[in-house]
């Protein structure tokens, strides 16, 4: 099969695109023929290495993943060759603690496609069948591959974590990216107002076109006292944060009381500092959240696929540009995010 792959760690220029084998599907497995993958940050972090990350060599990422069925395990029922499919890439064991909570995301063997295993950037994937959602005639295969990984991660983050109702305020950083324009979208279908960040008055005008009540440029003023002053100092009831470093004091800031604020991400660094009398003070919440379980998995692909919530594609290339993708995923100049095809 035809993939786009990489040896060894690095910059972009180890991307490499060619023959790899083709997988077989174990017990519990199915292969899918790719027929859309989406690109995320998570790719470029691989790609350059994580620490404690050890991966098998070729790596082929991508954990987004929509395609038809090419081949089933020997034991997979309630499926046949042909379903059209997108998958789940989150890999739980089943069988900790955790798993039998029904809280996949915290399984003790955590693993997410296309992370630590081989993803969608190939013709073919292997993948469990049991992470399999069927897609309707309806819905392209490319709408279908930019949802899973950030919809459910943005769906956990407001809704199983956050607790977001409808009526409340929620500030979501980082607007141009996968996750926060499906929480975007999902904040909204919720009945929340929804107080977005970004950069640049290109960015701000397609927020604001997802729905977000007031977007701000990071880069014309201060985000935390515009909110603080447009919400009478009283502050939001949630935030949800992928900046980190860079956003961190201004997030904590604009929290009201009993507010909550729910961390996916650090692009912009991990170290955060934290008046520790104000958080009890005012009795707010900070939590962590990744990925989702199956049933959110679920339940939020389920709304993109009847067309309640849209997710945002701003380019399909074929797979042989993949290096080229990493490239202008790097650079900051995606919204939404980009595809790659077969």
């Amino acid at each position: 099969m035809k993939a786009a792959y990489f040896n060894k760690h690095g910059a972009s220029d180890v991307v490499r695109f060619g023959d790899l084998p083709d997988p077989t599907p174990d017990p519990g497995d199915v292969v899918v023929e790719v027929r859309a993958s989406g690109l995320n940050h998570l790719d470029l972090w691989v790609r350059r290495g994580l620490p404690g990350l050890t991966l098998e060599m070729p790596h082929i990422g991508g954990s987004d993943i929509s395609g038809t069925i090419a081949s089933l395990g020997s034991d997979v029922s309630g499926w046949e060759v042909g379903d059209r499919v997108a998958v789940n890439p989150g890999l739980w064991c089943g069988v900790c603690e955790w798993c039998k909570k029904g809280e996949h995301p915290v399984c003790t063997t955590y693993r997410i496609l296309g992370e630590h295993v081989a993803g969608g950037f190939a013709e073919l994937a292997k993948v469990p069948a049991k992470n399999l959602v069927r897609l309707p005639d309806s819905l392209s295969f490319e709408t279908a591959a930019v949802a899973p990984l950030v919809y459910q991660t943005a769906w956990r983050g407001l809704l199983s974590r956050g607790r977001l109702a409808a009526g409340e305020t929620v500030l979501i950083t980082g607007a141009s990216g996968g996750v926060s324009t499906a929480a975007i979208q999902i904040a909204k279908y919720v009945g929340a107002t929804v107080f977005a960040v970004t950069s640049g008055p290109t960015n701000v005008e397609r927020v604001r076109a997802l729905g977000a009540d007031l977007v701000i440029d990071r880069l014309e003023e201060d985000f935390s006292k515009r909110v603080w002053g447009e919400t009478n100092k009283r502050g939001v009831d949630l935030v949800l944060d992928s900046v980190g470093e860079a956003t961190w004091e201004g997030c904590v800031r604009v929290l009201s009381r009993l507010g909550r604020m729910v961390v996916y991400g650090a692009t912009t660094g991990p170290a955060g500092s934290l008046n520790i009398a104000r958080l009890f003070w005012s009795q707010t919440s900070i939590m962590g959240t990744t990925m989702a379980t199956q049933p959110e998995f679920e339940r939020v692909m389920a709304l993109v696929a009847d067309g309640t919530l849209s997710p945002v594609v701003d380019d399909v290339w074929p797979l042989e540009r993949a290096r080229e993708a990493h490239e202008r995923l790097e650079s900051g100049g995606v919204f939404g995010k980009l595809v790659l095809t077969p």
